[in-house]
């Protein structure tokens, strides 16, 4: 027996079908809003960006040349130029961004580059400059590395680092050695890092190691000499089979033609 269609069935059969169709993405050009402030200089809160839930973006005690080194993935020795206030002043930025779904860490700089023109009116150019870096490449022993488990289309992330007394952690889940090494360059070392490794693939890793005072800007006090973790550059080694190679060699610096205080929020 043939059962008729009626339009009550009809309305499920449809809303079923629209719930399975995927939201779309949010362009993410620019924050919905976005407040600026000076950090108190009182604050204990150290210094960090993350995004709290799903619109929650947040800056805390940050200068101009450090944001701009994270919204354009450079190590802070390659950005040039600008006014001495470019790397004195520190800012808070409270923002809300757009959309149902949390934006990427690539989204969210996206947004932090666009806020960087239009409140600050950054202007730049490129330009190569020779300095001294670190190469990242494949230990002689052969990479450690563990294939991901994750989809080719889920997010790929390394960090945010986990910071516990003399010990940090860094997670990476469906990363390439380009995430790595962006995280390496921008956040944690004291030059530029450049990929060398010829490692193509994605990567699921925990790297845990010892930090220094040359690391992470010196905002983290320096393990113990009887850390039972080890420095980054052995962990690097032991843990994923990839070595640092301190040498010489040019990068691309962006050099700041104009920059003024934040535009009033």
């Amino acid at each position: 027996m043939i059962r008729p269609v009626t339009f009550a069935t009809l309305i499920l059969i449809t809303a079923s079908a629209l719930a399975q169709i995927p939201t779309p993405r949010p362009a993410f050009n620019a924050f919905e809003v976005a407040t600026i402030t000076p950090t108190d200089p009182d604050s204990k809160a150290g210094r960090f960006i993350t995004i709290q839930g799903t619109h929650r973006f947040v800056v805390k005690n940050y200068t101009l040349k450090l944001l701009i080194a994270a919204a354009y993935d450079l190590n802070p020795q390659a950005v040039a130029g600008g006014p001495a206030w470019l790397d004195s002043d520190h800012y808070d930025i409270l923002a809300e961004t757009p959309g149902d779904v949390r934006p990427t860490h690539d989204e969210q700089m996206s947004m932090v580059r666009t806020l960087l023109t239009d409140r600050f009116q950054l202007a730049f150019h490129r330009q190569p400059k020779v300095f001294s870096i670190y190469e990242l490449e494949a230990a002689k022993s052969g990479p450690k590395l563990k294939p991901t488990a994750a989809a080719g289309d889920d997010p790929h992330t390394v960090g945010p680092a986990v910071v516990y007394p003399g010990r940090v952690v860094l997670p990476g889940r469906n990363a390439t050695m380009g995430d790595l090494t962006t995280l390496l360059q921008r956040a944690i070392l004291d030059r530029p890092v450049v990929d060398r490794t010829g490692l193509t693939a994605r990567y699921d890793f925990d790297l845990e190691w010892a930090p220094d005072e040359t690391q992470f800007g010196g905002a983290l006090p320096p393990a113990p000499s009887d850390a039972p973790t080890p420095p980054l550059f052995t962990a690097l080694q032991e843990q994923l089979g990839l070595r640092l190679e301190a040498t010489r060699g040019p990068i691309p610096t962006l050099v700041v033609d104009h920059i003024n205080k934040p535009s009033a929020n």
